[in-house]
């Protein structure tokens, strides 16, 4: 992941809120990852965390064991926004070491955006405001600007697009597909890759008033 280039980020360390989307690692497990979060929670404390595929499964269970975990599983954030974490990616020809079938993440993706509704539903009424669902998927969906390798082919999620499509999440943010960088939308849900680390890719994302803005670099 190259965690040194967090520091190049202008205004990080007083970010609410760090998002680590996945491929922490390069086929490493526990130890690699350690010292990649290590190296970011000393930028900010405040960090969020899931998986790639290129992650082994330990390192899933290590993120749990620190309790900053993203995926499969819904989190409201200071009562202003919720995020839906989907970790690993869908099949690819490389047997990367965290790879799930699409039934596997249509049915885990669908029962956490519902737990994630559960929480907006019970948090709006007492806050009084809108509050925002993202989803944090570190595959992309199917056919966009997004999941397209360099030989054109689209190599996204199709259930991550079905997840999309029939509930409108205020924002996606993907990753997986490193050549990928950019921005597209699925009906009125804005997509977002933010590319490499390694090579400046990041995506600032404020919220005011319950809007969504994105600013991609």
């Amino acid at each position: 992941m190259a965690p040194e280039y967090l520091e190049r980020i202008p205004g990080i360390e007083d970010a609410d809120l760090i998002l680590l989307n996945g491929d922490l690692t390069n086929y490493g497990g526990k130890q690699e990852v350690r010292q990649v979060l290590n190296r970011a929670l000393a930028v900010n404390p405040r960090c969020l965390a899931q998986f790639g595929n290129l992650d082994k499964p330990e390192v899933n269970t290590y993120l749990e064991d620190l309790g900053i975990n993203l995926h499969g599983q819904a989190r409201l954030v200071d009562d202003r926004v919720c995020l839906v974490g989907i970790g690993g990616s869908n099949f690819t020809p490389f047997s990367t070491p965290s790879e799930f079938s699409e039934a596997e993440i249509s049915t885990l993706a669908k029962a956490v955006y519902r737990q994630g509704m559960e929480y907006v539903s019970l948090a709006e009424p007492l806050y009084k405001r809108k509050i925002p669902i993202l989803l944090i998927s570190h595959t992309p969906p199917y056919n966009t600007r997004l999941d397209r390798i360099r030989s054109g082919k689209h190599v996204g999620s199709t259930a991550i697009r079905n997840l999309i499509e029939t509930y409108q999440p205020a924002l996606c943010v993907a990753g997986h597909i490193h050549e990928a960088k950019g921005t597209d939308a699925i009906e009125n849900c804005p997509i977002v890759n933010p590319g490499m680390l390694r090579n400046g890719g990041w995506v600032a994302i404020t919220i005011e008033n319950s809007e969504i803005n994105i600013d991609l670099q």
